[in-house]
């Protein structure tokens, strides 16, 4: 029978993207077209601790190292490489889109770090849904943030603070032991079966086993459902099995 690993992250996206500082007044003609592009169509998303409690209701939230060792919170979104389950002709078919695939062509540059409050959205001029005739506008007519805008903004203030959150909450996990490999098996109707062994969790019985102390501290911290909303988010493996296999049932007719 065939066989698959989920594996993918990157986007493919150009390594020399024209960004630059958003101005509303040079700018004020931008339109963002909402399209799925190369940065949507991916099988996994890079989440935030923040983001938790929406995201189990739809994805399942899973961990990894990155290269640098460090670990990192995914919402797993298809099974095979570029391909995201929850897109359908180019719309979300889900209830809540993750933080770093809403904010669009804009990213956050943080300028002077003795100054953190400097830091200034930029816009990806080169991304294929940017242009000045289709789209959603970013500015009002007057110079202020258009809806879009507002939108992909809060997205940003997501990442960039949820990304503290997660090196400390990762800390707190990695000190309680909580973190384990795990490894997911799934099989589709057509015979493929997929197997997702690259990714860690939570240790259910580690975290079942914790004393009161140990609980008290996640509280404290703000960790103590995130870990829950890890370990419920698993089922949501199965609503995968069901949009493959009607993706599959699609394409044969």
């Amino acid at each position: 029978m065939p066989q698959a690993n989920a594996c993918s992250i990157g986007n493919g996206r150009p390594l020399m993207a024209r960004r630059v500082p958003l101005d509303n007044v040079e700018h004020q003609r931008l339109r963002v077209a909402d399209r799925a592009t190369s940065d949507v169509s991916v099988n996994q998303a890079l989440v935030v601790p923040s983001e938790f409690e929406q995201l189990q209701r739809e994805y399942p939230i899973l961990f990894h190292r990155d290269d640098d060792g460090e670990f990192q919170a995914v919402a797993i979104l298809g099974l095979d490489r570029g391909e995201n389950l929850f897109l359908s002709e180019g719309e979300w078919r889900a209830r809540y889109v993750p933080a770093t695939l809403g904010r669009g062509p804009l990213f956050l540059g943080v300028g002077d770090p003795e100054q953190p409050g400097d830091a200034a959205i930029i816009v990806d001029l080169d991304d294929p849904r940017v242009s000045e005739s289709e789209g959603e506008p970013l500015f009002l007519a007057h110079g202020g943030a258009a809806p879009f805008l507002q939108q992909a903004a809060e997205a940003l203030r997501t990442i960039h603070e949820g990304l503290a959150q997660s090196r400390m909450m990762f800390a707190l996990f990695a000190e309680l032991d909580l973190i384990a490999p795990v490894e997911i098996s799934a099989e589709i109707g057509d015979g493929t079966r997929y197997r997702l062994d690259q990714f860690l969790t939570i240790a259910a019985e580690r975290f079942a086993a914790l004393p009161a102390e140990a609980l008290d501290r996640l509280s404290r911290a703000g960790f103590l459902t995130a870990a829950i909303h890890v370990r419920s988010s698993l089922g949501n493996i199965n609503r995968l099995i069901e949009l493959k296999t009607a993706k599959l049932a699609s394409a044969r007719g």
